[in-house]
């Protein structure tokens, strides 16, 4: 493993948000004490459709395919997932 890549983890996004945010996964810094919640809110600073990350519409969050809440430390190396709630008919 690189030094690089143990600074950064790689972000995916799945269902409506790959599509609205034109991007299934990018590869961005991590800080030390970074959270899943503070990746999520740096992203929403985008703008556009990326602002709806911390929206109204909760995004749920896995790290390392496991759900995380938005206190969930991010280490560099991590997979770091975003998708909207399964919702049932």
């Amino acid at each position: 493993m690189t030094e690089s890549h143990q600074q950064a983890v790689t972000v995916r996004f799945f269902a409506r948000l790959r599509e609205e945010l034109d991007t299934d996964s990018l590869i961005l810094p991590v800080t030390p004490g970074m959270t899943a919640g503070t990746l999520l809110a740096e992203l929403a600073t985008r703008g556009g459709a990326w602002a709806q990350l911390c929206g109204d519409q909760p995004v749920m969050i896995a790290v390392n395919q496991a759900m995380a809440k938005p206190g969930t430390v991010l280490s560099g190396g991590d997979e770091v997932a975003f998708f909207p709630p399964v919702t049932g008919g």
